[in-house]
């Protein structure tokens, strides 16, 4: 019977979203890991439940991430879940043809596009609530507010790329995944991925330099209210 409670699974806080994913970095991975997370996807398809645990465990972060990024942090943690309850399901089936880790990100990405699907009517934070939040942490003026504000200046370019291509940075630039994986996750030719990657990179530079000046002014005008 399959046990759909995943008891061992801890999703990241806040505080570590904000360490890892404040600034567009490339995690670097390593094939020797990839092999390892394979081999432990292999034998947690046969039953073996400790290799689950650690499947899981050296996973999940990748998955919330990325679900975090596609979706958003509220619903991470509940996306991952479900992810992961797939998994349980589909590990039998998993032969080991290609990297478990891409596999796996290929799951997470059809569960955030299937929760898409049925809360199209799901009211979504905009930019301006993103601001009203960064407003009210800004005037308390400590180093906690100003780590929430510089994610909160990502988060709102991020939401203003185009989908197709925040996805592809999101794997590439932020995850780590190489290019060819990037493809097999999203289903799509290695150079759809790179295109979508270039053109978000520009789309990224121009929108900063007027995010800048925009906050400049905004920021400005909260100084001038809350001294006024």
């Amino acid at each position: 019977m399959e046990d759909r409670s995943i008891a061992f699974l801890q999703t990241p806080g806040r505080g570590d979203f904000l360490h890892q994913l404040g600034k567009v970095n490339t995690v670097t991975r390593h094939d020797k890991d990839d092999a390892r997370v394979t081999a432990l996807a292999l034998r947690a398809g046969q039953g073996d439940r400790a290799a689950l645990t650690e499947f899981i465990r050296r996973t999940q972060k990748d998955v919330w991430r990325l679900l975090a990024h596609l979706a958003d942090i509220d619903r991470a943690d509940d996306l991952t879940q479900e992810t992961y309850l797939r998994i349980i399901s589909a590990l039998p089936t998993f032969a080991g043809r290609s990297s478990a880790r891409t596999w796996l990100l290929s799951v997470a990405r059809r569960v955030w596009v299937d929760s898409v699907r049925h809360d199209m009517a799901r009211p979504q934070s905009t930019g301006t609530e993103w601001e009203t939040v960064a407003d009210q942490h800004t005037a308390t003026n400590t180093a906690a507010s100003s780590s929430w504000s510089d994610w909160v200046d990502v988060q709102l370019l991020m939401e203003n790329l185009d989908p197709d291509r925040r996805e592809a940075l999101i794997l590439t630039q932020v995850l780590g995944y190489t290019y060819d994986e990037a493809a097999t996750i999203v289903g799509v030719r290695v150079g759809t991925i790179r295109s979508r990657v270039a053109r978000a990179r520009t789309d990224l530079i121009e929108a900063t330099s007027n995010h800048a000046t925009k906050k400049h002014r905004h920021l400005s005008s909260v100084q001038e209210r809350a001294h006024g």
